[in-house]
């Protein structure tokens, strides 16, 4: 008979729970870490832990950059990591009804085994899990064409603060029956239930995907590329910024050269997709340019270049960099994705991830960086973002550990003047808590605290997160 893998303080094993991505660790230990398998576990878990009085600290991946998979002295820690399994793949409607702890990329491999495509996508791939996912709503590189995890969710089961199932696995995209309840639970952190399982949309498998750098002069441009973009590429479902100091830093952490010798002040990676039909050729095994694929025969591939001739010409691109092989295209993406290597040199930094309304980036940057620079100026300040969907990370360090709320702050007060998010697609958690005014109003908040007190008045799932009751 299968049971809860139990853990206790003091085994060998037991320190990874202690803490997330974000840095955050611990100051004690918990009271032990359960590892459920089913929905049943967890709702028996749940309503002993209410009677008890003992919190919970739900965990996925732990991939988080927001502390909110840090446990609390005495805290149980729910792991969803053994609830692993896809139950259910639909090849006719694109369907796939998960468990909560199946991993991102491991999730995307099985659904293109059988030619279909879950197309969200982040750093974290290879070891994040789907309900973590979830609770964060998160976004990744090409929530461009295909939207957050919201838009990705059609069902779920959760396990409400008294132990009670909810079902709600919806196989539909359409469903106008009443409150759509599960967005009562995506994004919300696991503060108002626990995801154990969820249906999510896939999508048609991309037979290639294509990508460019181009660098461009200036923010003018940068804009105008976006718009020319959406409307020129069907298929665009990448559009990632990054300025040159960043590129300069990715550069020297991945022993690569840095693209166009660091002329441009921007550069930005463009993705499109194409797919079966479009153009009767077949793909390479992960979908990737192929070096013997035929330019001419991928509508995709050709207006992509078509289109980056047309920017040259017209002077809205300085220079463009074209793949010949998924393994120079792959090179691209590994300066993009460099982000956690280089942090690891900035330490102690901060890392935000800002929603910032397009118009006013560059106002917003300039004033910024002129702050910070103004009050640290030994601190790296790098910018790189997916500002197709106005996500902005500003990534800035070294400082000293008590200069870190003062860097907080002063980020956080610029982002407030342009009427931006604090959190774009991270979460809030334990650490953006005390921040969380300069995103939502005192209605808003209260609002939060009404809804929680409803659906947890016990405070007891990932108290500490978000709001306090």
């Amino acid at each position: 008979m299968r049971t809860v893998s139990c853990l206790r303080p003091g085994a060998d094993d037991v320190a990874r729970y202690l803490q997330d991505d974000s840095g955050l660790k611990a100051d004690a230990p918990p009271y032990c870490i359960l590892r459920p398998r089913s929905t049943d576990e967890v709702a028996a878990i749940v309503r002993a832990c209410r009677r008890e009085g003992r919190n919970l600290t739900i965990q996925g991946g732990r991939t988080g950059l927001a502390g909110g998979a840090v446990p609390d002295a005495g805290d149980v820690v729910l792991s969803l990591e053994l609830m692993d399994r896809i139950e259910r793949l639909d090849a006719v409607s694109g369907t796939a009804t998960v468990q909560a702890g199946m991993v991102l990329e491991n999730l995307c491999a099985a659904v293109e085994a059988q030619g279909w495509y879950f197309p969200m996508d982040c750093g974290a791939r290879a070891s994040c899990q789907i309900g973590g996912n979830v609770a964060t709503n998160v976004g990744g590189n090409r929530v461009l064409r295909y939207g957050t995890m919201r838009e990705l969710v059609l069902g779920l089961e959760v396990v409400r603060a008294d132990g009670t199932v909810l079902t709600m696995m919806n196989q539909g995209l359409k469903n106008n029956t009443g409150l759509d309840l599960k967005h009562l639970f995506i994004g919300t952190e696991g503060t108002l239930g626990v995801v154990t399982r969820a249906v999510l949309r896939l999508f048609p498998k991309p037979e290639r995907r294509h990508s460019a750098l181009v660098g461009l002069a200036g923010f003018d441009q940068l804009a105008a590329l976006l718009k020319a973009a959406r409307g020129r590429l069907a298929t665009l479902s990448s559009f990632e910024v990054m300025w040159r100091e960043y590129l300069q830093a990715a550069a020297t952490v991945t022993q690569r050269a840095e693209p166009f010798d660091g002329a441009c002040p921007i550069c930005v990676l463009l993705e499109v997709e194409s797919f079966a039909g479009s153009d009767g050729h077949a793909a390479g095994a992960d979908g990737a340019d192929a070096p013997d694929s035929d330019a001419a025969g991928d509508r995709a591939r050709t207006d992509l270049h078509r289109f980056l001739e047309d920017c040259l010409d017209n002077g809205l691109v300085l220079d463009a960099i074209l793949p010949q092989s998924q393994e120079q295209a792959a090179q691209l993406w590994r300066l993009r994705d460099a982000i956690g290597e280089i942090l690891h040199t900035m330490a102690p930094y901060v890392a935000f991830d800002i929603g910032i309304p397009l118009a006013l980036l560059p106002d917003f940057i300039a004033r910024t960086q002129q702050a910070l620079a103004s009050r640290w100026p030994a601190a790296q300040r790098l910018l790189f973002g997916h500002l197709g969907d106005g996500n902005l990370h500003l990534s800035t360090g070294p400082y000293a550990h008590d200069d870190l709320e003062a860097v907080e702050s002063l980020v956080y007060r610029e982002v407030e003047r342009v009427g931006g998010s604090i959190s774009a697609e991270h979460g809030i958690g334990r650490i953006k808590k005390p921040f969380l005014h300069h995103s939502r109003s005192a209605p808003e908040r209260e609002l939060m605290v009404e809804i929680r007190r409803l659906l947890d008045p016990q405070a007891g799932l990932n108290p500490g997160r978000i709001v306090t009751l």
